[in-house]
This record gives structure tokens, sequence and C-alpha cells, in this order.
């Protein structure tokens, strides 16, 4: 109980102008975090809630795709977007697009993906690893986003592997060049999303770092760990990503953990059907019905995890192409099942770890500022 009362008499979590309270940021994931599962999450609790991951060189060549994944909804604020990129310039020149058109209020930078895709051209968690250039595009993010007023805020993870630590100097560096926050996934990139994040670097982490927020992110999964992640590493607010998936009501939790109420029971599986009917129809609105199904279909297997739904349902569930259908399905689940004690443990993508990815000989020196190969327009990773 002490740890607890210490974890909510901490001081509102400030991210440039704003306060979010509760001290929750919903991590952006590519293909999840888009306008309508924002929207549901925040159905359930406050906090900030970041977009899909976006592409510097796709918001300056304006690629359509991209644009329509720029989108907020109407009651969304302060709106938040993640921008990837390995060129100092292109990311100034986004970030000046972003603010001078009006279209977001807060932007985050990942330099923390450990996707081979972006790891081998030195994006992504890659690329703290050369400071200077590190430096460079956090310095040129900062100054465009200052422009406006924006604040800008850099995630990164522990480094590239065991032997190649960049946490410690990644957030000092962010801390000298400007931005108002930082996030750090306590994993490194060869464990991609395996094993368990070590939360002592988060406390290293705020050690170091001394006059901006320090975010922690990794294995939080329940109201309960994002008290103890607070509690036992010092860390101002925490970043949910896989927790959340099938499970927007966490937010709710999360609320009121930090404000000291009691958790809200899990919802019965007819509670989550009308959740997952809700979620549905959030996403036609944003894409149409076609790509809306589509898109859903993911999310089937996290909304019924632990659940009593037998293997053809399951399947038809995960096959479902229309709302009429969705709702003949739904008609046929066990509305007064209760919420499994099994469904609190991880969820999303865990897999194994591995050798990472890198552009030839970019472990050579840490010093130099050569731009990596030019990333891949489309958004994603």
């Amino acid at each position: 109980m002490e740890d607890v009362t210490a974890t909510l008499s901490k001081p509102a979590l400030k991210i440039g102008p704003y306060e979010v309270d509760p001290p929750v940021v919903l991590a952006p994931m590519a293909g999840i975090t888009n306008v309508a599962f924002r929207r549901l999450c925040r159905e359930y609790g406050a906090g900030l809630y970041v977009c899909e991951m976006i592409t510097a060189r796709a918001v300056v060549e304006r690629h359509p795709g991209t644009m329509h994944m720029m989108a907020f909804d109407q009651g969304e604020y302060p709106r938040s977007m993640q921008l990837y990129g390995v060129d100092p310039k292109t990311m100034r020149e986004a970030v000046k697009i972003i603010v001078g058109e009006g279209l977001a209020d807060h932007i985050d930078s990942n330099f923390g993906c450990p996707v081979a895709k972006v790891t081998r051209k030195g994006g992504g968690a890659a690329l703290p690893y050369k400071r200077k250039l590190f430096a460079q595009i956090v310095r040129a993010s900062v100054a465009a986003a200052d422009d406006a007023g924006v604040p800008f805020t850099v995630k990164f993870r522990i480094g590239i592997d065991d032997d190649h630590h960049t946490f410690l100097d990644a957030g000092r560096i962010a801390e000298a060049e400007g931005a108002v926050a930082v996030s750090l996934h306590a994993r490194t990139a060869a464990q991609r999303y395996s094993g368990q994040a070590d939360w002592s670097a988060v406390a290293r982490l705020k050690e170091a770092v001394q006059t901006i927020p320090v975010l922690g992110n990794g294995d939080i999964f329940t109201a309960d760990d994002a008290l103890r992640m607070v509690a036992e590493t010092g860390c101002d607010g925490v970043v949910v990503g896989r927790g959340c998936l099938g499970r927007p009501w966490l937010f709710g939790e999360l609320e009121a953990a930090f404000a000291g109420r009691p958790i809200p029971r899990g919802p019965s599986l007819g509670e989550v059907a009308q959740v997952l009917r809700r979620h549905a129809e959030l996403l036609v609105q944003h894409d149409g019905p076609g790509k809306a199904m589509r898109d859903l279909r993911k999310h089937m297997a996290w909304y019924f995890m632990g659940f009593p739904v037998g293997s053809e349902l399951r399947r038809r569930f995960a096959m479902v192409s229309a709302m009429d259908e969705l709702d003949e399905l739904i008609a046929q689940l066990d509305h007064a099942a209760p919420f499994p004690a099994d469904a609190l443990g991880p969820r999303g993508r865990q897999g194994s770890p591995g050798k990472v990815t890198l552009p030839h000989g970019w472990l050579d020196n840490p010093d130099d500022d050569l731009v990596p190969e030019a990333e891949d327009m489309h958004s994603g990773g």
C-alpha cells in the first residue's frame, strides 16, 4: 500500500503545455492505433493517445494513404502523432508541415522500432547508436516544432543488443536538444517483444535525465503493473502498448488505479461483444465497411482471449466480412460468461529474440553522422 500511495502522490505528468492525467500514454502501434481504436480507448479513460507511426518522408511527399492515417477524432485533444525518420532535413520538413498546417498538437518520434526492414536502413532502434545523427534529428525536429509551440518527445529502446546499450546517451541527448519528455521501451532491439522488460533500465534513465519527464514502457498488462512500474522505477508515467489489445477498457482501469479508486470488474463476454461491435462501427466510419471488417479480424483473438468461444465460432469471427454477419455471430456467444482470470497476461506479438539487421559497418563508429539510406515512403513497422 505504501508504494501505491507514493505513486498517487506524484505530481501530474506534463508533456509540454499539456497535463496528462492519469499519466498514461497509448503507444503508437502500426495497424492498430488508428482513429477508431483511439476513440474506443478514449471512451474508457483519459490520457494521451498516439496515432499510428507516420513516416516523415511520406508526409513530405503527401502520400495519400499516410494523409488518411493522420486523422483525428473531432473531440481528440491533444492530437498526438508519432514520426519516423532517419534524416534531419526530412524530419524537420515533415514537422514543419504538421505544425504549419495545424495537423497535430504533440509530435513523438520513433527510435525504438526493432523490425528488420527499419533497422537494416539504420532507422528505429538502430539509430541512437549514431549519437551525432540522433542529436541532429532531435535538434532539427524540436526547432521546427517550437515555431508553433508544439512539444516534441522521443521514444527509444535500451539499445541494439546487450553489448550495445544506447538508452542513457539517448536520454541525455534528447534532453539537451530540447525534447520535452522521453519514453523507454525497456527491451533491446534484439529482444524484439520477447522475454521480460528490464524495468531497472527505466529507473536508471530516470536518474540520468533530470529536467524532463521519463515514461516507462514494457510489460504493462494490468493497472497493477502500471502502479508497480511507477513505484519501482520512479518514472513519471507509463506507455501502454500490447496490454490494451482486445482490452480498450484497460484505460478505465488505469484511470481508476491512479486515482486510488477500486478497479472495475472485468467485462462479461456479452459486454466484450458490445465493445467489439462499437469498434466495428468506428472502423466503418473511418474506412468504409470492406476495409473495416478486414481490419477488425486481427482483433478477434485478443477480444476473446480466455473466453469459452468454440473453435468454429472463433474461425468465423476471424473471417467476418459484414456488420450483419458480425451481429449474427455475436448472438451465438454466451453473453453471461464472466471475464476469465487468465486473460490478464501478455497478449499481442511476442516471438523470439534474434540478431538485429544493421547496415554494413553500422557499429564501427558511433560518432559519425552519415545519414543512412532513405526510409521507405510508406508508414508502418
